[in-house]
């Protein structure tokens, strides 16, 4: 017995599916944990309060997203939705961070 999940088009039961699912969200979590770490690396760099809100960046982050969404058929507007939530939470976090970093 293997600790991988099965791909989703070899699952057969409901519990093979949350097995997958929650491998899955787990390694999903850690990738987070990368991004913020983005995040903090931001907030040490940039020199400015005012730099860490940027509404250029932001919409390419989030179409890019989306992009890469439809590329492998999923829904585009679910991703925007969530790459939404994303960002703006990566943003409140950077904010946080540099305000830690020059306190």
């Amino acid at each position: 017995m293997t600790d991988t999940p099965l791909s989703p088009a070899d699952c057969t039961t409901m519990a093979e599916v949350r097995a997958g699912v929650d491998a899955l969200d787990a390694e999903l979590v850690a990738l987070l944990a990368t991004r913020f770490g983005y995040m903090r690396a931001a907030a040490r760099i940039k020199p400015t309060r005012d730099a860490v809100r940027d509404e250029a960046r932001k919409a390419s982050v989030i179409a890019a997203a989306v992009a890469e969404a439809e590329a492998h058929g999923i829904p585009g507007d679910v991703i925007a939705d969530m790459w939404e939530r994303l960002v703006e939470g990566s943003i409140a976090y950077e904010f946080a961070e540099w305000d830690k970093v020059r306190g």
